[in-house]
């Protein structure tokens, strides 16, 4: 099983949100290596949700529903369908994230501008320690 991170703007999309709707699709994404990131996503996977920009950090964790279909706002590029898992015990600040050595090579750190990226299984669980939910 692969796992993920998913950046937004809370002004954009919130979880609080997702949590209403109960799922949505995540669509608008426009960089070719994030497209290539939702392209790889398989329905039962799960990723982090970050809320990006004000106070960034993990808020919650999210499941793929359905793999790729193509964004109905340009279908040239890819949209994938999420539904909310649970909020994060403890929000995990991008701060503390870059402050633990054994996160220095996670994506979220290396490509900061990257709204799609993986997480490996390794990083999965120290992030998951960190936000205090199972793994």
């Amino acid at each position: 099983m692969a796992y993920w991170l998913l950046k937004t703007e809370p002004s954009d999309y919130s979880f609080e949100r997702l949590l209403e709707e109960g799922a949505t699709e995540w669509t608008g994404v426009r960089n070719h290596q994030a497209a290539a990131n939702l392209r790889a996503m398989r329905p039962g996977e799960l990723a982090f949700f970050y809320r990006s920009v004000v106070d960034p950090a993990i808020v919650g964790l999210v499941r793929i529903a359905r793999a790729w279909q193509p964004d109905p706002g340009d279908p040239r590029w890819p949209a994938v369908r999420v539904e909310p898992v649970r909020r994060t015990v403890r929000e995990v600040p991008l701060k503390a994230i870059k402050a633990e050595p054994r996160l220095a090579d996670l994506a979220l750190v290396r490509q900061s501008r990257l709204s799609v990226v993986p997480v490996s299984e390794a990083h999965w669980r120290i992030l998951c320690a960190m936000a205090g939910v199972e793994p």
